[in-house]
This record gives C-alpha cells, structure tokens and sequence, in this order.
C-alpha cells in the first residue's frame, strides 16, 4: 500500500493535506455504517479523539496530562467491550428492504419528531438561547445526524447493488436518501460550526458526542431492531461500554489544558 504522509511531494500546503485526510475519513466512515451496525460504529468513532489526541502529543508537542492519559486508557477498554457484547442488526441487502423499514410506524414516528424538535430549535429556541446555552445548536447537529445516518446506510446498500450489476439507479428511494444526506449533512456542519464558534471546543466536543451517539443509537434500534435480539448481559456490555467511553472522553477533552503530572502532585504533597 503505498504511504499516505502528508509530504511536500504529494502536497503543497497543510491545508490540502488536511483535506485528504479527511476526505479518507469520512469515506472510511461512510463504509463502516454500510457494512457494521450503527449502534457499534458510532461509539467507536470515539477512537478518533483517542488517536489525534495521541498523535498531536507525538507529532505536534501537545502535553498530555494524566487526566488524557486515563481518559485513552478508559475509551481502548470500553471499545473492546463494545465489540465483543455488540448488537447485531437485521440483515438488509436490498433497497426494496430499506424501504420497508423506512415505512415502519416507529420510524415515521422518530422522524417527526426529530424533524420537529430541530425546527423548533432552529427558528425558535435558537435566535433566543443558542449564543448562551451550548445543547441548542449541539442538539441540532445531534438530532439530525440520527437521520444522516440512517440515510447513508441506506445509500451504502444501494451503491453494493449498483456495484453487483442491479439497476438501482432507476430506482427513486436512492437519489431521496443522496438529496437527504446532502440535507443532513449541511445542516450538522452548518450548526456544529456554529457552536465551535461560540464556545469552547473541550465543551462542544464530548457533549456533541454523547448527544449524537445517543441519538444514533435510538434510532438505529427502531429502524433495524438491533437490540431486540439481544441477551441481558450483551445489552449490559453495551450500555456499560458507552457509558465508560463517555467518561474517558470527558476528562480528555474538558481537561487536558490542565497542567496535571505525578510529579505535580508529588511536588504539592511536599508543599503542603
């Protein structure tokens, strides 16, 4: 495999660098949802605060505390349960099946109010609350990327039969899931930015992300059912995982500007 470092020779700047990169990312993103249960992939997206977080200590001189360093320990632990005790969805392989899914009462019934909250969130709540309090605007990007979600993990079985010869790009239901991705995905960037904006990015982060996983989460158990199959001590597994997965992102995020060392410590002992 040839290398992918972000060299002069293949790019002239940082910035165009930094694009690839996340560019690959979102496209590697993109086919964990087609291919693996949502409720599985979106917790372990908190893998990649855990990486860059290890990666601007190595690279770029970042000082990691301990506060950091537990927090690592905590989300490698809690990700590893997560894959061992994770749900299975039901298996759906055509588009024909996604849109049954997409009829089902449960569904519609999360979609309204989704789409409902968030407007009233937008032209609401928003212009009053959303320069003082940070779950306005994080709660938007959260609610909607529940839908952009489901959304891309319909357009990933439909690209699958595209690649296996069926003619699907006659088929309606695969250019409305693109047009609501593209919806989604602009409103989350759009709103996201925003509270970035506003308030401070250690805030914005683990909130933004217990928000949005748990979003996810709920509505990939009503669209395909991932947790109705499960025993007891899988549904445990899986709640415990999440939640010390947000526990080892807080402390990463909400203090790692915290100058915080054994020796520190050490040092105020004998102080004091």
């Amino acid at each position: 495999m040839p290398s992918l470092a972000c060299n002069e020779d293949h790019f002239p700047n940082q910035e165009s660098c930094f694009s690839f990169a996340v560019g690959v990312g979102e496209a590697a993103n993109f086919a964990a949802y087609a291919f693996a249960p949502a409720t599985l992939v979106t917790p372990l997206c908190a893998l990649s605060v855990l990486v860059s977080s290890i990666l601007s200590s190595y690279f770029l001189n970042e000082k990691l505390n301990i506060h950091g360093k537990i927090g690592c320990v905590l989300s490698i632990l809690a990700s590893t349960m997560m894959v061992i005790h994770g749900p299975q969805e039901q298996m759906i392989f055509t588009l024909a099946e996604m849109s049954e899914k997409l009829r089902s009462p449960g569904f519609i019934g999360f979609a309204i109010c989704v789409l409902a909250s968030s407007t009233a969130l937008i032209f609401v709540v928003g212009p009053q609350y959303g320069h003082s309090n940070v779950l306005v605007y994080v709660l938007i990007c959260s609610s909607i990327g529940s839908l952009s979600v489901s959304c891309g993990k319909g357009l990933g079985i439909s690209l699958k039969e595209l690649f296996s010869g069926k003619s699907v790009l006659k088929e309606p239901l695969g250019w409305v899931l693109l047009f609501c991705l593209v919806v989604c995905i602009s409103i989350q960037i759009n709103y996201l930015n925003r509270a970035l904006d506003i308030f401070n990015a250690s805030l914005v982060t683990p909130i933004y992300y217990v928000l949005f996983s748990t979003a996810v989460m709920t509505c990939s158990a009503i669209l395909f059912k991932e947790w109705q199959h499960m025993v007891l001590d899988s549904i445990i597994g899986t709640v415990s995982g999440f939640l010390t997965i947000v526990f080892g992102i807080f402390p990463l995020h909400a203090f790692r500007d915290i100058p915080f060392s054994p020796d520190l410590i050490y040092s105020s002992l004998r102080s004091s």
